[in-house]
C-alpha cells in the first residue's frame, strides 16, 4: 500500500452519546485508528463533527438546539471540550494535532482560500495532523457549509486527498432505505454518484447532527470531480481506517477509472469564486478552449454583458449554453471598447488564460 493523502470525517453520531456527551470510548476507538493510519506512513486530516452536540447539555439544552445563537453557544463550549479530549489522547500517542475552524468566506476569498491551503500543507509538512471543523459559532445559516460531509468534500479537494473516508452508521449506500427496507440492495462500488441517487436519499438520522446519506452523496459527488476516491461506511476498532484502505471495508467504494487532480485555482474558480459577468464567444473560440486547451482571445468575444474588472471571474456562454468560467485579464470596459473599435492589435490577445478556466464539467 502507497502512501496516501487521506481525509476522514467523522460525524456527530460518531462520536457522541444520546445525551449529547462526548462519549470517550468512541472517540478512543477513531484515535487509535488514525494514529495506525499515521504509523503506516499516511498524511491525515480529520474532519470533525461533534462541537454543538457536545456542547448544547453544558449549556441546559434538554437537546440539540435549533435557534442559531442556541447552535452558536453550544458550539463555542463543545469545540473546546472536543479539542481538549482530542489533544489529551493523541498527546498520550505522541502525536501533536492543530484546530482549523473553517467558513464559507475562507473558500470564497481567493487569498484566504490560498492561506488555507498553505497552512494545511505547512502542518502536514511539520508531522502536525490538522482536525478540521466549520467555525459554528460565527457561521450564519446563509454562508454555512450546511454540514461537515460537504466541508469534508471541499477539503480533500483542496489538498489533493487521495482518499476521503466518510464514517457513518450506515454501511454503505442502497439503493432504497435499509431501515424500512429489508430488500434493500447495497452498492459496493460505484464510479459516479447520479442525481436520482441524491433524490431518494435521507436527511439527518440522529437528534446530535445535521447531515444524513443525501449530503455524503452530495459531498461524495463533489470530492469525486475534483479527483479524490471516496469511502461512505461503518466500521469500527483500531483497524478499522486500514481495512477501508485495503478494499475490505463495509462500506461503499466510489472512484472513477481515471481521477484527475485539480490546481487549487481552478477549484476556486470552479466551486467558491463569485461570478461577476459573462462573455458570449463564437464557435471557433469555443473549440479552442474546450477542445484544444486554448486560452480565450479577444478576436472570439462576441458580446461582454455585466460589470467587472481585471481579476473577477465571469462566466463564458457558446451557441449551446454555458461553458465554463474563468478569470479575466482585463476589465469589462476595456472589453467593450476593443470588440466596439474593432482594434486589432489586441485581438490575439489573451482574455482568459487556459490556466485560469475551468469548463463546465468540473462542477
Amino acid at each position: 500500500m502507497g502512501k496516501k493523502r487521506i481525509v476522514v470525517k467523522i460525524g456527530s453520531s460518531s462520536l457522541t452519546n444520546g445525551r449529547g456527551e462526548i462519549d470517550l470510548a468512541k472517540l478512543i476507538d477513531h484515535v487509535n485508528a488514525l494514529v495506525l493510519l499515521r504509523k503506516e506512513g499516511h498524511e491525515v486530516l480529520l474532519v470533525s463533527s461533534g462541537a454543538v452536540a457536545a456542547g448544547f447539555k453544558e449549556l441546559g439544552y434538554p437537546s440539540r438546539p435549533v435557534t442559531l445563537k442556541g447552535k452558536q453557544a453550544a458550539a463555542a463550549l463543545g469545540q473546546s471540550l472536543l479539542m481538549k479530549s482530542y489533544i489529551e489522547e493523541f498527546n498520550q500517542r505522541n502525536i501533536s494535532v492543530a484546530q482549523i475552524l473553517l467558513t464559507r468566506p475562507d473558500f470564497s476569498n481567493q487569498e484566504r482560500y490560498k492561506n488555507a491551503f498553505d497552512t494545511l500543507s505547512e502542518l502536514l509538512a511539520r508531522g502536525v495532523m490538522p482536525i478540521i471543523n466549520e467555525n459554528d459559532t460565527v457561521s450564519t445559516e446563509e454562508l454555512k457549509f450546511g454540514d461537515n460531509d460537504m466541508l469534508s468534500g471541499l477539503v480533500s479537494g483542496l489538498v489533493h486527498a487521495d482518499e476521503l473516508i466518510i464514517l457513518t452508521d450506515v454501511n454503505g449506500i442502497y439503493d432504497s432505505n435499509p431501515a424500512t427496507n429489508p430488500n434493500a440492495n447495497k452498492y459496493h462500488s460505484l464510479t459516479e454518484i447520479h442525481e436520482y441517487m441524491i433524490e431518494q436519499a435521507g436527511g439527518a438520522g440522529s437528534s446530535a447532527g445535521t447531515g444524513g446519506m443525501k449530503s455524503k452523496l452530495i459531498a461524495a459527488k463533489t470530492a469525486l470531480n475534483l479527483g479524490v476516491r471516496i469511502f461512505i461506511g461503518y466500521e469500527t476498532g483500531s483497524h478499522k481506517l486500514l481495512r477501508i484502505l485495503s478494499g475490505v471495508g463495509d462500506g461503499t467504494y466510489i472512484s472513477r477509472e481515471k481521477q484527475t487532480s485539480f490546481p487549487i485555482k481552478k477549484q476556486w474558480i470552479s466551486m467558491h469564486s463569485h461570478v461577476s459577468g459573462q462573455l458570449y464567444i463564437d464557435e471557433g473560440a469555443e473549440n479552442a478552449i474546450l477542445w484544444n486547451g486554448r486560452s480565450l482571445l479577444y478576436s472570439g468575444i462576441r458580446q461582454v454583458v455585466g460589470h467587472f474588472s481585471e481579476g473577477d471571474v465571469v462566466e463564458v456562454y457558446g451557441k449551446n449554453g454555458k461553458l465554463g468560467k474563468g478569470q479575466v485579464r482585463y476589465s469589462s470596459a476595456f472589453l467593450e471598447k476593443v470588440i466596439q473599435d474593432h482594434e486589432k492589435e489586441n485581438q490575439m490577445a489573451e482574455v482568459i488564460h487556459r490556466d485560469y478556466w475551468v469548463a463546465e464539467a468540473l462542477k
